[in-house]
């Protein structure tokens, strides 16, 4: 079996045989004056976990090539695709449904990106879903998160009990390295409650800092639960506009 980093070099060496000018985004004239901006949710587990985000955005460079999309490139020396990450995901953690958007120098439907995508498969990467937007949207910005990890059944009293004592606080002080103070996190951590087994903390994201989903592990006594073989999983990443539109249907409910 092929290790990643074997199975990414061969995805660059395909991706340069079969790179073409639609590839590139170097076509011709007409292409050069469209701009399409796609949303695409994706999903990362197994072994490409441990890919940190340099590695990752990387790769889905070379599989965007090899898919043939007509990636847009920056302007300069040293162009780069237009491709950016709202909330890029910390190594070692599996996401359900993370967001990457990118821009084309050619229309295509958010079906026919799939549909290419899906030619050039890669273990532990699935896209889930490509989202033409409309022209003038903004860039996504990232309103929360949430997270899950299951938890060893003989230790679920001793994670309700601490659950429930972060409950009762109306502060949650966490000092880190480079801070001058200690500073308050509680208005970030939205949920932390036991489902299944499993313990899952809403966290609502704050452009000047958020606090880590492993530092809540932490607090109630699960910080080796990963040493030990147990997944951290981000399950959801919610946008801003999708946190509106969720509150206004249930407004108008």
């Amino acid at each position: 079996m092929l290790s990643i980093a074997e199975q990414l070099d061969q995805i660059d060496q395909q991706g340069d045989r079969n790179r073409g000018p639609s590839a590139s985004g170097s076509g011709g004239g007409n292409q050069s004056t469209v701009r399409q901006r796609v949303r695409i949710r994706f999903s990362k587990s197994g072994e490409l976990r441990f890919i940190g985000h340099h590695d990752l955005v990387r790769a889905l460079e070379r599989l965007f090539r090899r898919a043939q999309l007509p990636l847009a490139f920056s302007q300069g020396f040293h162009p780069k695709p237009k491709m950016s990450f709202p909330l890029a995901l910390a190594l070692g953690i599996e996401g359900r449904e993370e967001v990457l958007e990118l821009e084309l120098v050619e229309a295509l439907s958010g079906e026919e990106i799939l549909a290419r995508l899906a030619q050039h498969p890669l273990p532990g990467l699935q896209f889930l879903s490509a989202e033409v937007l409309p022209s003038g949207t903004g860039k996504a910005r990232v309103e929360r998160v949430v997270y899950e990890i299951s938890v060893p059944e003989d230790r679920l009293p001793m994670v309700q009990a601490r659950i429930d004592e972060l409950r009762r606080r109306s502060e949650l002080l966490l000092e880190r390295p480079g801070q001058r103070s200690p500073r308050n996190y509680r208005s970030q951590l939205e949920d932390l409650s036991l489902h299944n087994n499993r313990l899952r903390m809403t966290i609502r994201v704050d452009p000047q800092g958020s606090v880590h989903p492993r530092e809540v592990l932490g607090l109630v006594g699960l910080d080796d639960l990963e040493a030990d073989g147990y997944v951290l999983v981000r399950t959801k990443v919610e946008l801003a506009s999708e946190g509106r539109r969720h509150r206004g249907d249930g407004q108008s409910s």
